[in-house]
């Protein structure tokens, strides 16, 4: 398996100010924008689920696989600002340039962080390369679809096709996993909005968990992890929960037997 591996989750909300600019509400409280912009989405949709560009990162979860370790972590404290959490992510891929792993990081999570970077000023010349810094990154980059070095695994085996998209938590399910955990994405904004961002973010790193355990029964099937290899990866996940004091590790430890 590729080394270092970087498994990613973000958790949004609908971005009041963006959604002011953009459809002229200047004037209006955040309650009143909020549902403008909902009313417009849910009539022009059928759905009041905003485009990725009106959306604001409150939370990126992650976990590491480097150097014989393995840690799951929340981007910054609780109470830093978007911009802080868009540029230390984007840090850490030029640190490390790691293999990428997401669920649905292609559809959403992806250009979701695009869009926040453009606003934000964010560079990140590693992530961006398409072999103009460095000529390998031509056929080895995190843009192109049918490369690996972002693996979106809900697309990969789907086989690049809409029609077959699962859930992660139901897929989490079918191999044993705990799935999601007390909460879903339709419950974040509720839980922003009375001041829960810990519980967000916990739920955040769940959703990362869940995903790397996937990707390394992927890797097995790709023929990367042999049985030994796949039983000590997990078994580094088990030690790295038993070693947490955290309510929702436990949870999730307990959950996992």
């Amino acid at each position: 398996m590729r080394d270092p591996v970087l498994v990613f989750d973000i958790e949004t909300v609908p971005d009041l100010e963006g959604g002011r600019r953009v459809l002229g509400l200047a004037g209006l409280s955040d309650a009143e924008v909020a549902q403008a912009m909902a009313a417009q989405r849910l009539q022009a949709k059928g759905s009041d689920f905003q485009p990725a560009h009106l959306h604001r990162v409150v939370a990126i979860s992650v976990a590491l696989r480097h150097n014989g370790t393995f840690k799951v972590w929340s981007v910054g404290e609780p109470a830093a600002p978007e911009a802080e959490l868009v540029k230390r992510f984007f840090e850490g891929i030029e640190r490390y340039r790691p293999t990428l792993v997401s669920w649905n990081g292609s559809g959403f999570d992806l250009p979701v962080l695009h869009y926040r970077a453009l606003i934000h000023g964010v560079a990140a010349p590693k992530y961006w390369d398409t072999g103009h810094f460095e000529r390998d990154a031509k056929w080895d980059n995190y843009l192109g679809r049918y490369q690996f070095r972002h693996t979106d695994l809900m697309d990969v085996l789907a086989l690049y096709n809409g029609r077959n998209y699962a859930p992660l938590h139901e897929i989490a399910l079918l191999l044993g996993l705990p799935g999601k955990l007390g909460m879903d994405g339709s419950k974040v904004h509720e839980a922003f909005q009375a001041g829960r961002i810990g519980d967000i973010r916990a739920y955040c790193e769940t959703d990362v968990l869940n995903t790397y355990l996937i990707y390394l029964r992927f890797q097995s099937i790709r023929g990367l992890l042999d049985d030994a290899a796949h039983a000590d990866e997990v078994a580094r996940v088990r030690g790295f929960l038993k070693s947490s004091a955290a309510a929702h590790w436990k949870e999730f430890d307990q959950a996992w037997q």
